[in-house]
């Protein structure tokens, strides 16, 4: 399987500068083959190079650099067609869409960009990079990651490696081919149920509360718009500052809670059975306001703002590098059914936490009831996945 690793360089007065024209050279000359790609109908890889390689080379691009700049150019299209088929940007006809199919597409200076083995070899035990610029290869240039990262490195790095620049730090991106552990089969399943309230309620008991987190995004909204309404330029530049605080804070968080659902899978050799996320932003209903903010707007800024994608795919990696079967199932309804009798009916849901089964009488705790009843589902789905891969016999 693919993980990806990040470091952070930590390059001298005189590499830095050398770095950032790097990045801002190739992104311009990227934005050249953007325009060029655009004006032809995007034609294929092999064709676009017809018409821009030359003028990349003459530009100071090496040649595994003006390849890599073709190539990015090439996936920033495949990736946009696949939005546009996916409905990512609207409907046919929408303003969003129009303006995306309308224009080439844009790299912003800092924009990552691929290096091969051949523009960037590593130096672990030194802990530095030798990588090629467009001043010449630039050498002994330091990093800085933690002793885990490291030793993923040493032993997976495989294949590209992708520099970055945020807020003036310069950072690698490695693509580290890490071996997937056997995968055995469960003795049972833990199912979670995942929302705003409660992050994510296991089967098992295991609830991660959405309160603290709820908080801590209030208090950074909050202090966005005192600083966006004082319009000062050390108010900017604290804005500046703090932008990406709140995602990171959210990453730790799924990490966090993904580790305790993997872990506990583990230990109990169960697998996992995890909803499927898509539409899930639809079908989570907007709560009580909170302070201030009006019910929709704080509901809807709650909603938007948490990364349930996130953290359902770092409980998929993470369960996949400890061999825990993982399945995904049909979430419908399973917040208005018993997990005893198995009766659904809306009236059940009482409340965000409360479950009393209008037929059986069972009283629970809504999430947990949903947990419970995900499981089940992941025990169908994975029984029917089992006997699917069983040979007919003649």
């Amino acid at each position: 399987m693919k993980i990806v690793v990040q470091v952070k360089l930590m390059p001298d007065a005189v590499q830095a500068p050398v770095l950032g024209a790097t990045l801002h050279t190739v992104n311009d000359r990227a934005n050249w083959v953007s325009e060029v790609a655009f004006a032809r109908g995007v034609p294929r890889e092999y064709e676009l190079r017809k018409h821009t390689y030359a003028e990349l080379k003459a530009a100071g691009l090496g040649a595994q650099a003006a390849q890599h700049t073709i190539k990015k150019v090439c996936d920033a299209y495949i990736t946009l067609r696949a939005n546009l088929r996916a409905g990512n940007l609207g409907k046919p006809g929408s303003k969003r869409r129009r303006k995306a199919e309308s224009k080439p597409v844009v790299f912003r200076p800092e924009a990552a960009h691929p290096f091969d083995d051949r523009c960037l070899s590593w130096q672990y035990d030194a802990q530095t990079v030798s990588i090629w610029t467009t001043a010449g290869r630039l050498k002994n240039v330091r990093f800085a990651c933690s002793a885990d990262a490291l030793k993923t490195l040493r032993e997976y790095r495989k294949g590209e490696s992708d520099l970055i620049e945020r807020d003036g730090v310069f950072y690698l991106i490695a693509v580290c081919e890490v071996p997937e552990a056997e995968q055995y089969e469960p003795d049972g399943f833990i199912g979670v149920d995942l929302g705003i309230a409660n992050i994510a309620t296991t089967s098992t008991g295991y609830r991660a509360a959405g309160r603290g987190l709820n908080r801590h995004r209030k208090r950074q909204l909050d202090l966005r718009r005192k600083l966006q309404a004082k319009g000062t330029k050390s108010a900017t530049r604290r804005l500046k500052n703090r932008r990406r605080k709140e995602a990171r804070h959210a990453a730790n968080v799924n990490h966090i809670i993904s580790k305790q659902i993997v872990t506990e899978a583990e230990r109990t050799s169960s697998a996992i059975a995890l909803e499927d996320l898509g539409g899930i932003r639809q079908r989570v209903r907007l709560r009580k306001p909170w302070g201030h903010l009006p019910a929709e707007g704080w509901g809807r800024v709650t909603l938007h703002s948490w990364a349930f994608h996130q953290l359902g795919q770092f409980v998929e990696y993470k369960a996949r590098r400890a061999g825990v079967p993982l399945v995904y199932v049909d979430p419908a309804y399973t917040s208005q059914e018993c997990a005893e009798c198995h009766h659904i009916e809306k009236k059940n849901r009482v409340d965000q936490a409360l479950f009393i089964c209008r037929k059986c009488g069972v009283v629970a705790h809504a999430d947990r009831n949903a947990s419970h009843n995900i499981a089940a589902r992941g025990r169908v789905v994975w029984i029917a996945g089992r006997e699917s891969r069983v040979s007919a016999t003649t």
